[in-house]
């Protein structure tokens, strides 16, 4: 039996209730290393796995195990990955999500974003041209600087919002104009790009 439970952006004090009684409650506990330290507070015996691959070693279908995942599980998460294993999921439990988070710091509505996920995924730039506001998951490889340069080569101007360690005591929210040089604090992050269309 296997439950994915979202544990939001990363500090515990953001888990749902319901999330946080799950695994205060589960017999085997899975979270990959970020997630697993964060959470030791709750529980010290959570299996730290590095890999999605590691996740199928677990998984028999007897043991009654807890996945937990990084922010919503269903928004550019881990259930897609599960479902194509052909692994039978009992229960989703949804989490706050990263871009939820930065989009209430930023105090801005998001209800008619244009969504992208470089994070371990390649994505044209190109679409965001047709859209006023963009939100982007990042990695190490696609940084805030990087995308910021790209947009302003495809002729995009605006403001480029970038959030790093969202939720973390380290966390930081830089704004910039498109094109301009962005510091790469960290790779677990979120990019808001408002386009200033005609």
């Amino acid at each position: 039996m296997l439950i994915v439970a979202g544990v939001g952006p990363g500090n515990p004090k953001y888990l749902t209730y319901d999330v946080r009684t799950k695994i205060e409650e589960a017999r085997h506990i899975l979270a990959f290393g970020r997630v697993a330290n964060s959470l030791k507070i709750i529980r010290e015996d959570i299996i730290e796995v590095n890999k999605v691959e590691e996740i199928l070693n677990y998984i028999d279908g007897k043991k009654e195990i807890l996945l937990l995942a990084s922010g919503d599980p269903n928004f550019f998460g881990i259930v897609d990955f599960l479902k194509k294993k052909g692994l039978d999921i009992q229960e989703v439990l949804p989490g706050l999500s990263s871009f939820q988070y930065m989009m209430g710091k930023l105090q801005k509505s998001w209800h008619n974003a244009n969504f992208l996920s470089l994070h371990g995924r390649d994505e044209n730039l190109e679409n965001i041209k047709s859209h006023k506001l963009s939100i982007l998951l990042i990695d190490k490889e696609n940084t805030p600087n990087k995308i910021s340069k790209e947009l302003y080569e495809l002729d995009i101007r605006g403001k480029i919002y970038a959030g790093f360690n969202l939720s973390y005591e380290n966390e930081k929210i830089i704004m910039k104009n498109i094109g301009e040089e962005i510091e790469n604090i960290s790779s677990l992050g979120v990019v808001v790009v408002e386009n200033e269309m005609d």
